[in-house]
């Protein structure tokens, strides 16, 4: 699909919907709603298609609060959304929903700490889709860094 699209070395990372990919800006800017549409008519199933360039995704990696914090790997995540949430959006989320775990809101990524793991967490894409008006996806913090590496090489 992305290499129909005009992408250049188009490749995928695990079984969860990573695609690394060379593209000029113009072609980039059609790929979520072409991808997610082609996805729809051949698989029957809606996914959410977000995009991050390399730059963006090492502004990820650096910018975590988690991280800074010294909060172990295996406990965080990121959920990259489509838009940057409104702010009267993100006041509306509820702190509490999912004690231990928290989330910080900073531009167009939540980051997650999920001391129980994101199977036990009520912290989900969907509950945040719903609150912050977009979409996202969700990736523990080892394949946000795998991403990045993949992406200098």
């Amino acid at each position: 699909m992305f290499s129909k699209a005009g992408c250049d070395d188009a490749r995928t990372y695990i079984q969860s919907g990573n695609v690394i990919f060379c593209a000029a800006p113009k072609i980039a800017a059609s790929l979520p709603d072409l991808i997610a549409g082609q996805i729809a008519k051949r698989f029957g199933f809606t996914a959410p298609v977000v995009l991050r360039t390399a730059e963006q995704i090492g502004a990820v990696i650096r910018d975590n609060p988690y991280v800074k914090a010294g909060v172990a790997e295996n406990e965080l995540h990121v959920l990259f959304l489509a838009d940057a949430p409104a702010a009267g959006n993100i006041a509306d989320l509820n702190p509490d929903r999912s004690q231990p775990d928290t989330f910080t809101v900073l531009g167009q990524e939540v980051y997650l700490r999920l001391p129980n793991g994101a199977g036990k967490t009520k912290l989900t894409a969907q509950y945040f889709d719903s609150k912050l008006s977009t979409i996202g996806t969700q990736r523990n913090w080892r394949t946000v860094n795998k991403l990045f590496e993949l992406m200098q090489g």
